[in-house]
């Protein structure tokens, strides 16, 4: 399920939360849901999104887009005809997204992140480029963090890539059976301070 004009529309004569407030209201919604109850920094984003080869990008996808905290600097560097798909669960933040980000590249997805291979295929494409997530995979639900990081490393196309921020480093090894090959950083310039890791899918020999 897309966001839609009707949802913009009917978005627009909701009460109007601003994205800080919305984000806050995300938390204590679904609380394992949201990894963080500030949103993430400008140099974690900067540093996250470091490793993307803007050029060769086709689609992008996001779990967990939120309010679009990394929205906005993705569509700076997206190719201008790229697609970038953001998958949530929430849909107050769907709707949001619908209504705030007029860009035909960028499609906001009602959905779970664990349905990543039918969304993408929904969208027109085979195979993504690179997939970012910054869902709290040791809060959720016992066997969903496994699921999407088996999902994700079939989605992705050979060289790309799984984006992982988060802010407890437990991620590595749920996401390590899938990905022989993750690199990682510490963000300290972030409240609290990120864990990073890029999780590549080998290119085919």
């Amino acid at each position: 399920m897309t966001g839609t004009r009707a949802e913009a529309t009917k978005w627009s004569h909701k009460k109007p939360w601003g994205p800080w407030a919305l984000f806050f209201k995300g938390f204590l919604k679904h609380p394992v849901m949201v990894g963080s109850i500030i949103p993430s920094t400008e140099k974690l984003i900067t540093h996250m999104l470091s490793r993307v080869d803007w050029k060769t990008c086709k689609l992008f996808v996001e779990y967990g887009p939120g309010v679009g905290t990394f929205s906005q600097q993705i569509l700076r560097n997206l190719a201008p005809d790229a697609t970038y798909v953001a998958i949530d669960l929430n849909p107050d933040f769907i709707d949001y997204l619908s209504a705030t980000i007029k860009d035909s590249r960028f499609r906001p997805i009602l959905g779970s992140a664990a349905d990543v291979e039918q969304i993408v295929r929904d969208s027109g494409f085979e195979k993504a480029d690179y997939v970012l997530s910054g869902l709290p995979f040791s809060t959720l639900p016992a066997g969903v963090g496994p699921a999407i990081a088996s999902a994700t490393q079939r989605v992705l196309k050979p060289g790309g890539a799984f984006l992982v921020y988060q802010f407890r480093p437990r991620v590595r090894d749920i996401i390590a059976p899938y990905f022989e090959h993750i690199d990682h950083a510490v963000e300290y310039w972030n409240i609290p301070p990120g864990f990073l890791y890029w999780a590549w899918k080998p290119e085919e020999k």
